[in-house]
């Protein structure tokens, strides 16, 4: 066993937090929404989880600083798209900083009017419940409204 990674004063150390934390396998989903004037926007997001079956909700965290949670607040709905194995590109273009992650996918509107992205596993469509403070995230908390 090796001894834990802290720096100072016993703190952990950011990149050793983010190094043993990506050892942990999940889904990995893209949360969408549109702008007012019908821009689509989105991320990839690794922190997503279902949370509650009465009343349906799940949650994700995106960080404090990104614009496409900016966007999803203003909106108050959003739709989580689970990726498919084969979707590895589309998860790449989101995760980056490309300006328009949207060029060239198809994507048909969730009944919310969110983008759900074309061979996607399954669609989550949601409205913002609640939003809670998570350090140098939030967490959103989010009312299913229809799913597929």
């Amino acid at each position: 066993m090796t001894a834990p990674e802290a720096g100072e004063n016993g703190a952990i150390d950011p990149q050793a937090f983010r190094t043993v934390l990506g050892q942990f396998c999940t889904g990995v989903t893209v949360i969408t929404t549109t702008e007012d004037d019908g821009t689509p926007v989105g991320f990839a997001c690794q922190s997503f989880a279902a949370l509650s079956l009465d009343p349906p909700l799940v949650l994700f965290c995106p960080t404090k600083q990104s614009r496409s949670w900016a966007a999803i607040e203003r909106a108050g709905r959003f739709c989580v798209n689970v990726l498919a194995e084969e979707q590895q590109e589309t998860c790449a273009r989101f995760g980056s900083r490309e300006p328009d992650k949207f060029a060239g996918l198809d994507w048909t509107p969730s009944p919310l009017g969110s983008p759900v992205l074309t061979g996607s596993l399954a669609h989550i469509d949601c409205t913002v419940e609640t939003v809670h403070d998570g350090g140098d995230h939030w967490v959103v908390f989010g009312r299913v409204s229809s799913l597929s």
